[in-house]
Parts: C-alpha cells; structure tokens; sequence
C-alpha cells in the first residue's frame, strides 16, 4: 500500500529546516500565517508583501521538500495580478503556488501553469471566503455542493494542476474525488481517504492554544513545555542585588517616551 502523502505548513526558517530533517515531503507556506504568526482574525488580512516575506523565510532552510505559498485574498482577480502574484512568490524561493476556487479562477490557473510554474488546487472550505460565508462550514453535503466539487476538482486537474487541496469536505465526497483524479488530493478535515493529508502545523504540535480545530488531535504540547521552561529559568534567577525593573516606569515611558530627542 502506498503511503499517504505528508503535508505540513511552515512559516520560517526554523520550522521549514525542523520539517525538512523529520522528512516531510511537502511543506506549505500557507496564509494560515495570518492567524498563527501574525495575529490577524482570518486569512483575508494577510498581504503579498507578509506571503513574501515568510516565504524567503523559509525557503532559507533550503529543504528537500516541495515548498509552497499560498496567494493571498484578492491577489489573483485578475489573469495579470495572479501570474504577477505567482512571479513574485517563486522569486522569494517557492516551489509552487496555490490559490483557492475551481472553474472561477480557471483563467488565472492555466495563465500560471503557462508561465511554468507549478499549481496547487483547493476546495471545499475556502478561508480568503470566510467573511461573505458567514464562518466555517463542511462542504459537498448539498448535491449542488457535491457536483460543483466535483467539477471544480476535474478542471483544475485538466488545466495542469498538480494537486488539490481538499478542505472540509464531506468525507464521502472527497473520496469520491479522490477515486476520479489522476492527481493526488490532499485532505485537511475531510476524512482518510484523500491521497494525502495536511495540517497547519502549530494544530499538530499545540503551539497555538487558543484555537484547535475540532478534526486536530495534537500531537504534542509545545505550548505547555514553553511556559515550564520560561517558569523554570525564572525560578532560577537569584537576585544580584542590583535595582529592579520598576514595571510602571517602563510602561509610563514606553507610552510618554523620555523627552530627550
């Protein structure tokens, strides 16, 4: 039995070479960023400028993986702003590109694929979507739902795509397209069946608390082991006898300044 393919998201040097030395095969440089490393509320405040920016990042650890970036919200309107988009992704070190829908942005997909670089599907749940959809929601349960999925996922692989990303997509739909696709399907809470899986890795590894998607189940407790081993190193400071930070100080001119200039 062929073994599954194994996606992950990295953000930075340290993560892409972490990654890259446990064999990860594929690893994306996904606008998820905007959530995890950057604070943002969704995925639709992320910039072109910030997808460069991280991309450079990790394409610095020079992994053997595959290394993605996604374009981000409204970067791909139109055919010149998603070849120009894709243009400047790859000069910061990608791989590949992804970008989301199906046969709307078919135009912007072959126009890429044109210029020589590499594509990456993904439907279903589409995050750049998320305010005009009012949230997060499963797809493919409508049939209407279910055929759009399925033709979107047959034109994207006709126009030259590699792969498809398949995001919260009913599990028997998206084994569905998976079983009629000549390219891999790579799933993120859609069931077992794709032909590959990805996670946003700070899900995988709990380094990002405050959230976890209910179809995550962790693999570890990055988060908890930092603040015990911030707590243990503080623990051990002794103090010198030298003067103490006086916190109030420090916030009065932090929000004052010192006057001299």
């Amino acid at each position: 039995m062929a073994k599954k393919i194994a996606a992950l998201t990295a953000y930075d040097y340290p993560m892409a070479k972490l990654l890259d030395e446990a064999g990860v095969p594929l690893l994306l440089v996904g606008d998820s960023l905007g959530m995890v490393v950057l604070g943002y509320p969704d995925t639709t405040h992320v910039t072109m400028l910030e997808m460069e920016h991280h991309v450079r990042a990790a394409a610095r650890a020079k992994p053997n993986a595959l290394l993605g970036g996604d374009l981000p919200y409204h970067s791909y309107e139109t055919v010149e702003m998603a070849v120009d988009g894709a243009k400047r992704l790859v000069a910061a070190g990608a791989d590949f590109v992804k970008a989301e829908g199906g046969q709307e942005i078919l135009p912007q997909v072959k126009a890429i694929i044109a210029e020589g670089i590499s594509f990456c599907g993904h439907l279903g749940m589409l995050p750049q979507h998320v305010l005009e959809e009012g949230g997060y929601h499963i797809k493919g349960k409508q049939d209407a739902e279910h055929q759009k999925l399925l033709a979107d996922a047959k034109a994207l692989a006709a126009a030259g795509a590699f792969a498809v990303v398949l995001e919260l997509v009913t599990p028997p739909v998206a084994k569905e397209i998976s079983m009629c696709l000549t390219i891999p399907t790579i799933g993120i809470g859609s069931g077992p069946d794709c032909d590959g899986q990805i996670l946003v890795t700070p899900d995988l590894t709990g380094s990002f608390p405050w959230f976890t998607p209910r179809f995550v189940k962790p693999k570890a407790n990055c988060a908890a082991e930092i603040k015990s081993a911030v707590a243990e190193w503080k623990s051990s400071l002794t103090s010198s006898g030298k003067k103490l930070l006086t916190v109030s100080g420090v916030r009065y001119l932090k929000c004052h300044g010192t006057g001299n200039r």
